[in-house]
């Protein structure tokens, strides 16, 4: 499949990224979002990352403008994906809404093109049944932050083609990225080992084991992580991983995976992290920026 048009729905932190590293490799993207506002924050978004590449000498200021110069944003679905060789959809984790946008992407894309989900726990079966071309439906699950990471996690669901999975591996290494190819269970591979590791920090908080910054000190100094699993939460956003969590438990029946009620009171409270400027620890506001830990003290 000789694939040079992209397009990609949502224009929040993975969707931009997807754009991003589409862009720069020089396919044409098409960065659909209903919200013009969230459509030109993505913009800005990427034209601050690709300076900070320029400035780490990784990237020319013409190779700059010619991956902005292939970013165009629609409104629509319908308009967006008309001429797409593929479409990777990155909107909420939210199971509901993206069987409705497969629906409408699957009404309006062409004969022929790949619909991938950037999911990181909706089953790929799930989806690809919304649609009437289930064999042309692929996980592509990127992660954060998009133009930085190299995994791209590639979930085949029950009926995906041989080809589209070649297809998309190929893709994923023309944008310098390391692909692993999975089979489509709750949590894939990625949100299968990470998730039940990030509760069970919580759950050490919970249960007064240590406090925040000790518990996070443990895994990066003694396990080499680079961030510690209570920041990770933080940083991919409390809701998230509750919703991941949630799926897991559905999914398997099996109670190691219920999230901890800690997580739960949280995401109650609205305590999601970097996203609402508190969590485990609190942020500078409209930044990632660590300042204090939070109220979570011995």
């Amino acid at each position: 499949m000789n694939i040079k048009n992209i397009s990609v729905i949502g224009a929040g932190t993975m969707g931009n990224g997807i754009a991003h590293v589409f862009a720069q490799a020089g396919f044409k993207v098409n960065l659909i979002d209903v919200n013009a506002a969230q459509l030109q924050k993505a913009l800005t978004t990427i034209d601050k990352n690709l300076d900070r590449q320029v400035t780490k000498g990784s990237l020319t200021a013409e190779q700059k403008t010619v991956t902005l110069a292939n970013i165009n944003t629609v409104n629509s679905i319908a308009d967006g994906v008309k001429n797409a060789g593929l479409v990777v959809e990155a909107a909420t984790e939210n199971t509901e809404l993206k069987l409705q946008i497969f629906k409408q992407m699957d009404e309006h894309a062409p004969q022929g093109c790949i619909l991938a989900t950037n999911t990181s726990s909706i089953s790929i079966t799930k989806i690809a049944a919304a649609t009437k071309r289930p064999e042309l439906v692929i996980g592509m699950h990127f992660m954060n932050p998009v133009p930085v990471m190299k995994l791209v996690e590639i979930i085949n669901g029950y009926a995906t083609k041989k080809e589209v999975t070649d297809t998309i591996v190929d893709l994923s290494k023309q944008l310098g990225k390391v692909p692993c190819v999975v089979n489509d269970y709750p949590g894939f591979i990625a949100n299968r080992i990470l998730m039940p590791m990030i509760n069970e920090a919580i759950y050490s908080l919970y249960e007064g084991v240590a406090a925040v910054e000790e518990i996070d000190t443990v895994m990066k100094l003694g396990m080499a992580h680079p961030m510690g699993p209570l920041q990770l939460a933080d940083f991919i956003g409390l809701d998230v991983c509750h919703s991941i969590l949630k799926v897991l438990h559905d999914g398997f029946g099996n109670p190691k995976y219920a999230p901890c009620p800690l997580l739960v009171n949280m995401v109650l409270a609205g305590k999601l992290g970097v996203k609402s400027g508190e969590g485990f620890y609190t942020y500078t506001p409209g930044s990632k920026d660590l300042v204090v830990s939070s109220r979570f003290k011995n």
